[in-house]
């Protein structure tokens, strides 16, 4: 089977050492002593990259499970949360909310933009009454990036704890959750960090874990249940049998990450210059303020079908990029310059096959991507 060039917006590119790290001979992690120190020394190793002092978690499942268990902790029946709103994965919190019996209040943004600041300050000083806030440091589907920072340290003033769904952010865009006061950080496998789809990481304040233990009802779950993993490393014993392979794999990557300190600027440049390259060619961005850096959101010209567009990118050149779902279903596309995808050969090479494969459904690009972006760079 001839191998693609995967250029998604997660799914990534995984390294050879991070492939090779999920080959090696393994232990029982769930008797073996010494598991429980690679564990512990893993999670260290993702606070030390997320920029926090707070306990670290890595729990077996895809990028969802940790945005389910941290509602799952944190809800109770009745309790008001703040969904922050600008994006399919922001609104998709209140699903999550609402299955655990809490009471979802919108804050509402424009989903080309980054969520004004403002606007949600004049919200809170009407209302702030809110366990918890939920909101989408880059939303994926649409590519928009929220101002982090402002948001969780405004929500913080008011009492509010945070809750970030940095899955498609972190690694290509900075986060530093100690200092931006968030209380819950999520993070996945498969985007930035550049390894196999399967784990979810996630930082967990001692604020949120006093909330979840002061609780009037037991959670209502146990596989997203975040107080089960609390005393895992003094009891040497954890709720389930943890992945061993997939967290050798995701321990490689994080090694990777962090001896990559151009990691940001890296992510910036290559984001940047792609996003010139579209616009110069013609084409329009679908996000007109807040772009990240991590995923390019292209609109679909008039007359172009999206799935022949995949296809032909396919067929033609064996790379994949990703169409989109909801309401941008068939309306855009997807680049992802994310982790190991974010080097500037492989998008060299896409933006090539994006310009060929257009030409041949009938859209002719009014200049060369491939060389706008060099440029740029």
């Amino acid at each position: 089977m001839k191998v693609p060039l995967i250029m998604t917006p997660g799914p990534t590119q995984v390294r050879e050492n991070v492939r090779m790290a999920r080959a090696i001979v393994t232990t029982n992690p769930d008797l073996d002593l010494q598991f429980y120190e690679f564990y512990k020394e893993t999670c260290d190793e993702i606070g030390k990259f997320l920029k926090t002092k707070n306990e670290v978690r890595i729990l077996s499942g895809e990028g969802i499970l940790g945005l389910e268990a941290a509602c799952a902790s944190l809800t109770e029946n009745g309790d008001r949360v703040l969904v922050i709103d600008n994006g399919i994965f922001g609104e998709g919190f209140a699903d999550f909310v609402k299955m655990y019996g809490g009471e979802v209040v919108f804050f509402k943004g424009d989903r080309k933009r980054k969520i004004d600041v403002i606007e949600l300050e004049k919200f809170l000083e009407k209302d702030h009454n809110f366990k918890y806030a939920t909101i989408v440091h880059c939303d994926t589907p649409s590519g928009v990036l929220n101002d982090i920072e402002k948001i969780c340290k405004m929500l913080k003033k008011k009492g509010i704890l945070t809750v970030v769904d940095s899955v498609a952010g972190m690694g290509g865009e900075d986060i530093r959750v100690d200092e931006w006061a968030i209380d819950i950080a999520l993070g996945a496998s498969q985007k930035c960090v550049s390894a196999p789809a399967g784990l979810t990481f996630l930082s967990i304040s001692d604020e949120a874990f006093r909330v979840m233990q002061q609780r009037k009802k037991p959670i209502a779950s146990y596989y997203c249940n975040l107080l089960i993993w609390k005393d895992y490393y003094e009891k040497k014993w954890c709720p389930y049998t943890p992945p061993i392979s997939d967290i050798l794999g995701l321990r490689q990557a994080f090694d990777n990450l962090l001896i990559d300190k151009d990691i940001l600027e890296r992510h910036n440049s290559i984001g940047r210059a792609t996003r010139k390259a579209v616009k110069e060619a013609g084409l329009n961005l679908y996000i007109e303020e807040g772009y990240s850096n991590t995923v390019t959101v292209i609109e679909i010209p008039v007359g172009i079908n999206c799935k022949e567009l995949l296809k032909n990118m396919v067929d033609e050149f064996n790379v994949f990029i990703a169409g989109s779902f909801g309401y941008l279903e068939g309306k855009v596309i997807r680049i992802g310059h994310m982790g190991e995808n974010a080097k500037k050969d492989k998008m060299v090479y896409t933006l090539l096959a994006l310009q060929t494969s257009l030409k041949s459904l009938g859209f002719e690009c009014g200049r060369g991507m491939v060389e706008v972006f060099l440029d740029e760079l």
